[in-house]
């Protein structure tokens, strides 16, 4: 029988309620600081429950990479029932209870969706007085943006508790919105991003209802802070999945819009996979070799290996190509020159050895890794595979040169200079 039937079915309006003999979550699995807070919580006459991804993964057989714990005290009662606890936010009011290491335990109090009625006649402060109205149990989980995320576990009595269809959806491996997927788009853009996210790390489908969403409402995500998406970009690849969320987004007309006009092409999707199987096999890929990745294409028809070029007119156009992408999202200048860099080394890797400048390109920084994104390059088209070949030997030939015994390298002289005779004086 599987979860969702394990559930009592409950009357119009109210939640399923998993009991704990009929799902996988045990206590063993939670994080014990977590735990302590719950506990602590519960014993004081409050409701306590851990939410959103970490019930979802559990019940997934995942390992949760945090835990938040919701529950009807006020973000005050909180703090006042934890001296390690500080409260965070002007516009949404969460309690941060901290613990050894570094640890942070977010505690969010219930809320609801207000009123008309009950907004402020000043517009400017509807979003503050939006996010800070409390209220239940179940009108928080309808607040929240995915039903496989509207699931709770009650410290109580160790039920999990499904207002929204949450699991059936588990059951289904399936992505689905709380609500209408146009409004809760609107709401916040993003979600459609997180919704292809969701689908790629879980191996989930999209519900036609959230993709005919994202349809419709692709152009709005042009809306959301550049620095967010830039964030929500880098988390996609930590976790291993951006090029085929990337790939989907450009399937669902998500793409340009969510990076200023860009228009990946079928070989640098293939290129941005390989990275993420890197991150599979415990190699972290950081945001220069990413930016890089996305524009390795375009740089390389635009400085052709083939061609006689001067490397200052290189790195003239590899900052021309990086530039517009670097400026959009506010990109720090040590991360664009990095980039940059990795460019003008793959266009020196490409054309082979015996050029002008060999030895400095061997001791540049950035030259290794430059090697391994046209190695990574050359797997998804089958070009430069002799230039990768070549420059991997020469580069573990000098790796292996013995050292001397006192690990110093050999001295070697300076050639001295002739010096001029003098002229004689008069």
């Amino acid at each position: 029988m599987s979860i969702a039937e394990n559930a009592h079915n409950p009357k119009q309006g109210e939640a399923r309620r998993l009991p704990r003999d009929r799902h996988p979550i045990s206590r063993k699995l939670i994080d014990p600081d977590t735990l302590k807070v719950l506990y602590r919580l519960h014993r004081h006459g409050h409701k306590a429950y851990l939410v959103g991804g970490s019930v979802r993964d559990l019940l997934l057989g995942r390992r949760p990479k945090d835990f938040d714990v919701g529950t009807d005290a006020s973000p005050n009662q909180v703090k006042k029932l934890f001296k390690n606890c500080f409260l965070v936010g002007r516009r949404f009011r969460l309690a941060h209870i901290r613990f050894a290491g570094g640890k942070v335990i977010e505690v969010a109090t219930f809320r609801r969706k207000p009123k008309e009625d009950e907004l402020p006649e000043d517009p400017a402060e509807h979003f503050s007085f939006r996010e800070n109205v409390f209220g239940t149990p179940r009108e928080d989980a309808f607040r929240r943006d995915f039903t496989i995320n509207g699931l709770f576990y009650d410290i109580s009595d160790f039920s999990v508790i499904d207002h929204v269809g949450g699991l059936e959806d588990l059951e289904e491996r399936r992505i689905r919105v709380i609500g209408d997927p146009a409004e809760r788009f609107t709401e916040d853009p993003v979600r459609m991003l997180r919704a292809l996210e969701f689908c790629a790390r879980l191996e989930f489908t999209l519900d036609a209802s959230v993709r005919e969403g994202i349809y419709a409402c692709a152009t709005m995500i042009a809306e959301a802070a550049p620095a967010r998406i830039r964030e929500e970009l880098m988390e996609l690849f930590r976790h291993g999945v951006g090029g085929r969320v990337l790939r989907d987004a450009s399937a669902t007309g998500l793409l340009e819009p969510l990076l200023a006009g860009y228009r990946g092409d079928e070989r640098t999707f293939a290129l941005l996979e390989v990275l993420d199987r890197h991150h599979q096999q415990g190699r972290p890929v950081e945001e220069p070799y990413v930016l890089a990745a996305f524009y390795l294409e375009r740089f390389l028809r635009t400085c052709p290996p083939d061609e006689p070029m001067p490397v200052t007119e290189v790195v003239r156009r590899a900052g021309l190509i990086l530039t517009p992408h670097c400026r959009y999202f506010s990109i720090a200048r040590g991360i664009s020159h990095q980039a940059r860099e990795l460019l003008v080394a793959i266009f020196r890797l490409a054309r082979g050895r015996r050029q002008r400048g060999e030895q400095r390109l061997l001791t540049h920084p950035m030259t290794p890794h430059a090697l391994k994104l046209l190695a990574d390059w050359s797997e998804v088209c089958g070009d430069y595979r002799k230039q990768v070949t070549a420059w991997r030997e020469l580069i573990d030939a000098a790796e292996k040169k013995p050292m001397p015994a006192d690990g110093k390298k050999p001295h070697q002289p300076r050639r001295r200079r002739r010096r001029k005779p003098r002229r004689p004086t008069t």
